[in-house]
């Protein structure tokens, strides 16, 4: 066999491929492209599906590739075995349409054998037990032994999904020989021992699978092969496990040089080591790919593989943030394939050095907390912690629930799993009635069924007003026929141009009005199916059902909406093209007044990228780009490039919003026509509302000139207190600040050397104490810095002694003790400051020998100081 590296092993696969016509393709991202049904890719032909059922045309009938791959179901046991992995790369070669099994099986042997090197006598097949084709081919075509052809059952060899593509597989293994067997002569592929290894499996896809189970012959048959791209180097290398593999190797080195702990001298450490290992590739290559830590989807198993990662580190005893360190190391082997590792270098070590820190900073607090836990446990003589308990971990101190688990399972403990489910539940409960408090009986799902039959018309995306008519009234919970003056109701009518609150865009308010009563509506709700709920107060005359109606919504207040709804989308592809692809909307609310916008991204924005973000929306602004609705299905939708903020609400139909070629997102709300009419935007803050979530809060259009207006005004008014001209304020205030720092600087000056000439009859009340003098006073205007140097003055000037100052200065008041080294043990100036302060009702300490306290109760001074003087003479 040849002894190649991780990456020799790759290159070699992809060029033998590419003399075989294919074309060569990069690696896809591990976030999935316009599938839903995908967390992260887990395989190599993952990335390809829509090629194989014909949804889309690949670029060409015959590809190879070296696929990344995640895979989560195991992450529990990384670490604890030698042989899983979170993260993996993926050889594969396909044919859609093209070739099928002979070049496919043909091909894998010559690679295996002749560019590999493998032993012919060492290679073993299976084959679907049905699929005769394959197996003539291996037995008279590679002429392999037909005992090493092992036919085996649907469960092993038949690859397929409910309805679709589906097929007969054929692996190869390779024999590692007996010493890894279980001892049974009758050992081959599918025995449980690790004698034989599979290597490359290859995918026959000719059956499409209807939904009655019925397997119909594809007119076109595919092939997929997928071979471990470290599972094959575990082979060549001639090493036990992936662990041990020249690359892979390299980061074990790392770990042990930050650790300093040899590898394999320790079962459990050994187990830390694989964990970090294995964690820190994937990590690395995720956040390269732009997914973000956050609490939820990919980016909580980020999350997880960090902080799992960092909890390793610290039982291998590194206290520090150390994993970016790690992928450094990672980076640098691995960008000999995946370029993207080095253009994104710092910004992989930023998510990771922040992360860490931020969990590092919390899983102290925590462990303390859980060691407390486990403490009780062991008292009430039980090993399973209560739900409510591993809840409050979570949500007092961010304790993940599955780090919890993992450390109590190392400890012989369990979690109430069911109780701290529970416990989430109720709070998510409580968090549910919290935000729909103000509108219970408006919009709840339990008041739905007054609605059910109804049918509302929206015309609020072209009208102001309509003609209409009330169709429902309810009033205090109950339908009813009519509604009088004084009254408050919800009205349904059956068409409105009432935009109600939904996707962050709040509800209109205006008048609904008729020959014989008026409306005044002060508010819009929807229910979950769509019909619009008019929240009005009878105003006049008594509303009744059937009426017809003039409804007209408050226009100045909706084209104030309509800015801050718009600017939201030229915010959020400014935020992507300034932050990075892994900004995704998290929530937002469109006021009439101002906007704010929620997304994801790990660390607060520098003043610097806050103004290009700002520049970057108000160019589009003044670009005056066109906003043009398509409504159509979410395929063509997704093919137009839309984003979809919140997949899982859109139905059939989908409404996209196209502002030029600057913005294209799937949106219901209500919208300007250009994007000129937005005025102007303006950034006010930003800030961060929980992990992983950031919320810039703005203004648009008139907002904007108004704050600007004001804040002319405040300039006004500075510029007349400091006496200067507008475009000299800061040069006046900058020379006011020099000038008042060197007249504070005289000022203190004049402090010290009054408090110095007062020495002498300071000294003069000195009195004797047991191996010293004591000293007592009481001092004006003097501020603690200044009282702090007399008292070492005047106890070096006593020799050994003990003195207690006060100061009233400003206001507040402040003690100073201080004691000489040779008595401070019997006289601790911590000690006597916190009792004297004590009599004010303040507290403080310090240091034997000097120490302050503050204080609050300004009549209580000589009190207080008569009693410094009874603590020191008795």
């Amino acid at each position: 066999m040849k002894n190649l590296g991780l990456h020799e092993i790759r290159k070699e696969f992809l060029e033998f491929f590419k003399s075989k016509d294919h074309l060569i393709l990069k690696s896809f991202p591990l976030i999935p492209k316009q599938d839903k049904s995908l967390l992260l890719i887990g395989a190599g032909m993952a990335p390809m599906k829509k090629y194989f059922t014909g949804e889309l045309t690949p670029p060409s009938k015959r590809v190879s590739t070296c696929q990344k791959c995640i895979r989560t179901g195991d992450i529990e046991n990384v670490g604890l075995t030698d042989r899983h992995a979170t993260f993996f790369e993926m050889l594969g070669n396909f044919s859609f349409g093209d070739y099928f099994k002979h070049e496919a099986i043909s091909w894998a042997w010559e690679f295996l054998t002749e560019h590999l090197e493998l032993p012919k006598d060492k290679l073993w097949v299976t084959v679907f037990y049905e699929d005769e084709e394959a197996y003539k081919i291996w037995r008279d075509e590679i002429h392999i032994p037909e005992e090493r052809i092992v036919k085996m059952g649907k469960e092993d060899n038949f690859w397929e999904l409910e309805v679709g593509p589906s097929g007969p597989c054929s692996e190869i293994y390779v024999d590692r020989g007996e010493e890894y067997g279980c001892g049974d002569p009758d050992c081959k592929p599918g025995c449980e021992c690790d004698r034989f290894i599979e290597v490359w499996n290859l995918v026959f896809t000719q059956f499409d699978k209807d939904e009655a189970g019925v397997y119909h012959p594809l007119a076109h048959p595919n092939i997929d092969t997928g071979m471990g791209l470290e599972r094959i180097a575990t082979v060549l290398q001639n090493t036990n496990n992936i662990f041990e593999i020249d690359a892979i190797k390299n980061i074990i080195e790392k770990i042990e040089e930050l650790s300093n702990y040899k590898y394999k001298t320790d079962n459990k450490k050994d187990i830390s080591v694989r964990v970090i290992t294995d964690h820190a590739r994937a990590m690395t290559f995720m956040i390269s790919d732009t997914v973000r830590p956050s609490n939820e989807g990919r980016g909580y198993v980020l999350r997880r593989l960090i902080r799992r990662a960092a909890r390793h580190g610290r039982l291998l005893g590194i206290k520090r943030a150390f994993l970016s360190e790690i992928a450094d190391l990672i980076i640098d082997s691995w960008s000999v394939e995946y370029d993207d590792l080095k253009e994104n270098r710092e910004k992989i070590k930023e998510v990771i050095r922040i992360e860490e820190e931020k969990f590092l900073e919390t899983i102290d607090q925590g462990m303390n907390i859980l060691n407390s836990y486990l403490e009780e446990l062991d008292k009430e003589n039980t090993k399973v912690l209560p739900g409510d308990k591993a809840f409050k971990l979570y949500d007092t101190y961010g304790f993940p629930i599955d780090l919890t688990i993992e450390i109590l399972e190392d400890s012989g403990y369990e979690v109430d799993r069911k109780g701290f489910d529970e416990n989430m539940e109720e709070q998510r409960r409580r968090a549910r009635e919290s935000r729909d408090h103000d509108q219970i009986g408006w919009t709840s799902k339990e008041s739905e069924h007054y609605y059910e039959d109804l049918n509302t018309e929206f015309t609020g995306y072209s009208d102001d007003e309509s003609d209409s008519k009330i169709v429902r009234i309810v009033l205090n919970g109950e339908v009813v026929d009519s509604a009088c003056e004084g009254q408050r109701a919800i009205f349904v009518l059956d068409k409105t141009p009432f935009y109600g609150e939904g996707g962050g865009q709040v509800g209109d308010i205006g008048t609904v009005t008729s020959d014989n009563f008026e409306i005044d509506i002060i508010d819009t709700k929807k229910t979950s199916k769509g019909i619009v709920l008019m929240i009005g107060d009878v105003t006049a005359g008594i509303a009744k059902v059937g009426s017809d109606v003039h409804t007209e919504i408050d226009v100045e207040r909706r084209n104030n909406i309509r800015r801050n709804h718009s600017v939201t989308h030229l915010l959020h592809k400014a935020l992507k093209e300034v932050l990075g692809n892994h900004v995704n909307q998290a929530g937002s609310l469109v006021r009439d007044d101002y906007m704010r916008f929620d997304f994801t991204h790990f660390e607060a924005i520098s003043q610097e990228d806050l103004k290009k973000i700002e520049e970057i929306v108000n160019k589009e602004i003044f670009r005056a780009l066109p906003v043009e609705t398509i409504i159509t299905n979410p395929k063509e939708a997704a093919e137009l490039g839309a984003v979809g903020l919140f997949e899982e609400k859109y139905g059939d139909i989908v409404r996209v919003v196209k502002m030029g070629d600057f913005s294209i997102e799937l949106c219901g709300g209500t919208h300007v026509k250009n994007t000129s009419e937005i005025g102007m935007f303006k950034i006010l803050q930003e800030g961060g509302i929980s992990s992983g979530v950031r919320r810039v809060e703005c203004i648009t259009g008139p907002a904007v000139y108004k704050y600007l207006n004001e804040n002319i005004e405040q300039i006004d008014r500075i510029s007349k207190l400091v006496k200067a001209n507008k475009s000299e304020i800061e040069h006046k205030i900058e020379t006011t600040q020099n000038e008042l720092k060197e007249a504070q600087k005289e000022i203190e000056i004049i402090k010290k050397d009054k408090a110095k000439s007062e020495v002498d009859n300071v000294l003069d009340t000195k009195f004797e104490i047991d191996g010293g003098f004591g000293l007592v006073y009481k001092f004006e205007n003097m501020d603690v810095s200044t009282l702090r140097d007399l008292a070492d003055t005047v106890k070096d000037k006593l020799g050994s002694a003990v003195v207690v100052f006060s100061t009233v200065n400003e206001g507040k008041l402040n003690f100073v003790a201080a004691a000489s080294n040779e008595i401070s043990k019997k006289y601790n100036a911590g000690s006597i400051v916190r009792e004297v302060a004590k009599i004010c009702g303040g507290s403080g300490g310090g240091r034997p020998t000097m120490a302050t306290a503050g204080a609050s109760d300004l009549t209580k001074v000589d009190e207080a100081l008569n009693f410094a003087k009874k603590l020191l003479t008795e």
